[in-house]
């Protein structure tokens, strides 16, 4: 048996509850191949006396690991990995920052200017969008606070003078302990660059990495944003299919067996816009991918920490992938979508790069707002706040999935997001989206989320309709109007 009282060491002192420490370390485990499939974990009792912690603690631990489809039960013989699962070659048992390897000399970027098509919302009585933070919940009270107390005002003015180096000092120490807490990452304030939202962090990214004609793969459908950087920055985009695993890994393999590709970017968890999580099975070949086809990936987690049943998934980057994966994320979507404050996290000559490049663009970042976030960290009033809005988002998904269900089913299917903002809902062929869309706008409702036509796709006909921001009110009139539109 594994020594896990020496591989699996919970701290008390960490403001996330100590099932979920152990769930996150076990996928580690897992990932880096020192857990290999088919393998036996050991009882519940004994588990809890090697880690010294309450048997309830060890149950939901591996009854989280059962929900996220790594491990099975076997009856009279408790919990296993899955067997399916890709054999990975065991690593050392010593922790190891993931994005230090160097990357190759010839990275290189290009300015490409392309203007993005504007939506403009005029008077209509709903508008449901794609899937923003309710603005009402956003936690101003604390903002305030920091802006009027003469200490931190202070010292604002001090590091308004400072050169930028990717962003303010603290908010980058502050949100590499925030994710090595929340995500596994392993990382140090180096590793950050602070960014203006996670959509500057995927423009920065694609433009340092791709050149004009390196193959790059995305989802489809996919983050159109994203989609229209990669176009930008002329590269060659091969598109993959999603299902409800989450992206066809089966047809990745097959695009890279065939020629090269430089980036892989994918959104594995609550994927945009079709919310969809990727399983384990696929994330672990993934991982294997990018190592056997020396690629790189660039994973979008913008929506890691809104999840309501269960813990969410494990980043890619929180495995082993030798500096090729670039993580980006968001605190956009945590308070408000004007708080234009993202993140690229990656190897040291990525993130050097990535300095130069943003300085172009961006000169100074937002001081008062990068120390008001660090602030609200090192407090943990941004942890209070994440908290209280999954309550309230959890209770608006779970009405919404109701209020469609009584009323919309003869129009649309959809499968009840885990977490997240939106959910996707595929309206059926004799009700055609555009046909929706123009027909909802004439009845007061602005239906202004991503949609997707692809005629034998299984999202064809979609539409990500965006319910955290609505209030009870306002949902069960958007059903209502769209439940009459399709009468």
């Amino acid at each position: 048996m594994l020594p896990f009282q020496n591989l699996i060491l919970p701290d008390r002192d960490k403001i996330f509850p100590i099932y979920k420490q152990i769930t996150n370390r076990l996928i580690s485990l897992i990932q880096e191949g020192t857990i290999q499939p088919g393998t036996y974990f050991p009882g519940t009792r004994q588990m809890a006396h090697l880690l010294n912690v309450n048997r309830k603690t060890v149950i939901n631990a591996y009854e989280e690991l059962l929900s996220q489809e790594w491990v099975e039960t076997v009856p009279r013989k408790g919990y296993r990995v899955i067997p399916e699962l890709p054999v990975i070659k065991p690593r050392s048992f010593q922790p190891k920052n993931h994005f230090i390897p160097a990357v190759s000399g010839d990275l290189k970027y290009t300015s490409l200017v392309s203007p993005v098509e504007a939506i403009k919302i005029t008077s209509e009585d709903i508008v449901v969008n794609d899937g923003f933070p309710d603005v009402r919940l956003a936690p101003f009270k604390e903002i305030s606070e920091v802006y009027h107390d003469p200490v931190s005002s202070k010292k604002i003015k001090q590091l308004m003078a400072l050169r930028d180096e990717g962003g303010l000092e603290l908010l980058r120490e502050s949100t590499s302990i925030f994710l090595n807490e929340t995500r596994g990452l392993n990382i140090s304030k180096s590793d950050i660059i602070i960014t203006r939202g996670a959509q500057m962090a995927i423009y920065i990214a694609t433009m340092v990495l791709v050149k004009p004609g390196d193959n790059v793969i995305v989802s489809d459908p996919n983050y159109s944003f994203a989609t229209e950087i990669m176009v930008n920055a002329r590269a060659n985009i091969i598109t993959i299919p999603v299902d409800q695993e989450g992206i066809d890994v089966d047809q990745i393999e097959k695009v890279l067996e065939k020629q090269a590709v430089k980036l892989l970017y994918v959104v594995p968890h609550h994927h945009h816009p079709t919310t969809v999580t990727m399983s384990a099975n696929r994330r672990l070949r993934l991982l294997q991918l990018i190592d056997q086809h020396n690629l790189f990936l660039m994973e979008d987690d913008y929506d890691y920490d809104f999840h309501y049943k269960n813990s969410p998934i494990l980043p890619l980057a929180s495995a082993s992938h030798n500096g090729k994966i670039i993580y980006i994320g968001s605190f956009t979507k945590l308070i408000a979508p004007s708080v234009r404050v993202g993140y690229l996290i990656a190897a040291p000559e990525i993130v050097k790069k990535a300095i130069h490049l943003k300085r172009l663009i961006d000169l100074r970042g937002d001081t008062f707002m990068e120390y008001m976030l660090a602030q609200m960290i090192i407090k943990g009033d941004l942890s209070r706040h994440i908290n209280k809005s999954n309550k309230l988002y959890a209770q608006r998904c779970d009405l919404i999935c109701d209020l469609l269900t009584r009323k919309l089913s003869h129009a649309v299917e959809f499968t009840k997001p885990q977490g997240g903002m939106s959910v996707w809902l595929r309206f059926r062929d004799k009700y055609p989206i555009n046909k929706v869309l123009a027909d909802a706008a004439r009845n007061g409702l602005l239906l202004i989320g991503t949609t997707f036509q692809k005629k034998g796709d299984v999202n064809d006909n979609g539409l990500r309709f965006g319910f955290a921001s609505l209030s009870e009110e306002d949902m069960e009139c958007a059903v209502n109007i769209l439940s009459k539109i399709t009468k």
